[in-house]
């Protein structure tokens, strides 16, 4: 069965699109009925599939969050690793780690307007790990 890690470079509190690497990959892999499943190996970040049409839509997604899950709520026991901790640990367990999409024809059976993204909670760029695997018949 095809796997592979993808490792991303994420700007701070941000979404990083990784459709384009992802597509690649599962094009080179030569599975054309199958279903890919992404899963990132961190607590402070995480996976989704949103809108790559207009970047308004990411700017708006990181807003919202940061207002539902404010850095300093007096609430936090877990700080040690700064403020922004605590409130990554939050969002990535009210979004998602991992993502199963459907491979059709040998391509994701992705929306017109869908992206895959990463969305770093963290207030500090970071290097993350996502595992791609991918089984089906070619």
């Amino acid at each position: 069965m095809p796997h592979s890690e993808l490792t991303v470079e994420t700007a701070p509190k941000s979404l990083t699109e990784i459709t384009r690497p992802v597509t690649d990959w599962v094009s080179q892999a030569g599975v054309f009925e199958g279903l890919l499943t992404l899963f990132i190996q961190h607590t402070s970040a995480s996976l989704t599939i949103q809108e790559n049409a207009d970047p308004d839509v990411q700017r708006d997604l990181v807003a919202f969050f940061n207002r539902l899950v404010p850095e300093n709520d007096p609430l936090y026991i877990h700080t040690t690793e700064g403020p922004d901790d605590m409130p990554a640990h939050i969002k990535a367990a009210l979004t998602q780690v991992s993502l199963s999409i459907p491979v059709r024809q040998g391509r994701l059976g992705l929306g017109t307007w869908q992206g895959i993204y990463i969305f770093e909670h963290r207030a500090q760029a970071h290097r993350r790990r996502v595992l791609l695997h991918l089984i089906g018949e070619s």
